[in-house]
Parts: C-alpha cells; structure tokens; sequence
C-alpha cells in the first residue's frame, strides 16, 4: 500500500528523530527473511533497547539529507531491501543484535552504520564492532578483575588455616 505525502514526512520525521538519538544505527540487507524471522528480530532487539524498522531507503536518505549532522553522509550504499537498528544508550547494541540473528538466519548482512557524530561506517568495521563485548559483559569484566586481588587475597589467608586444621588432622589420626 502507497503512503501518503503526510504519512511520508511522519515517517521522516521519526527517522530523525531515531538517527539523531540513536548512537549507532545499522543497516542491513533482509531480502529473504520471513516475516515470522523478522518479529522474532524485533522482539531480541527490545531486550537491549533496539529498534528495528523496516524503513524506505528514500525516505532515510531524505531524514539524513535533512540533517545537518548527516548532510554530507555517503548514501550510495543503501539500496535494495534494508532493515534498520537504532538504540540510543548503547552503540554496540544494534550491530550485536543483528549479527547474532544472523547466526540463526543467515539472510541478514551488514551495509554499513551511521554514527552518533554523523559517519558512516563500512560493513567489515560493523562486524568487528559487533564481535565486542557489550557494556553490561564489560561491567562484569572490570568487576571480576577488581575482585581477583581480594579474592586471592582470601584463599591466601584461609590457605595457612586450612593447612593448620589439615596438619591436626593427620596428627590426631596417627594418634588414633
């Protein structure tokens, strides 16, 4: 069904909105993918905050042209049947969530992302971003690495103990 002129700068106007909020957004070839494959993609991007629309090409290039942080981004790139992934607190969210729906459907492949600073960012450095850790992995990170000293510093102190119980141990029982 064709939208209407109204319909169209609405959706310009929340892709806008979306692109200059979002701190990274992705975009991918889908052709292929089933409807059902697509809501599931959906409903994995709302777990961290992604959003994921299915969006005319014309119409981003026309949100990004009238865009002063975008205006001189390269749109040759998106052409054919693209998705999009917008998130606005985490920036390796979007390429994580559709490279990991990629693993299941291999339908999806990466064109390139637009940064928060108004860049556009090839395929092969999208990939690379989404092989990263997220911030909630890179929070555990740094909290185990921050505990390791106090850790080992335990089972140090509770070391000579154990050994002391263990030496009491052995001479009861040769007492015994």
């Amino acid at each position: 069904m064709a939208l209407t002129k109204d319909k169209k700068s609405e959706v310009v106007k929340e892709v806008s909105d979306l692109l200059g909020s979002s701190k990274l957004t992705v975009a991918a070839k889908y052709s292929g993918t089933s409807v059902k494959a697509m809501q599931d993609l959906r409903r994995s991007g709302k777990d961290n905050g992604t959003v994921i629309k299915v969006i005319k090409n014309r119409l981003v290039i026309k949100a990004l042209n009238d865009s002063d942080k975008f205006k001189s981004v390269d749109t040759s790139s998106l052409t054919d049947m693209l998705v999009y992934a917008f998130n606005r607190e985490d920036e390796v969210a979007p390429a994580q969530t559709l490279a990991n729906f990629a693993k299941t459907s291999p339908t999806i492949e990466f064109v390139g992302a637009f940064t928060s600073d108004g860049q556009f960012m090839p395929s092969e450095d999208v990939k690379a971003l989404a092989s990263l850790p997220s911030k909630d992995q890179l929070r555990a990170m740094l909290v185990g690495t921050l505990a390791a000293p106090l850790s080992g510093f335990a089972n140090v102190l509770s070391a000579n103990l154990r050994g002391v119980i263990n030496v009491l141990n052995a001479r009861s029982e040769q007492l015994s």
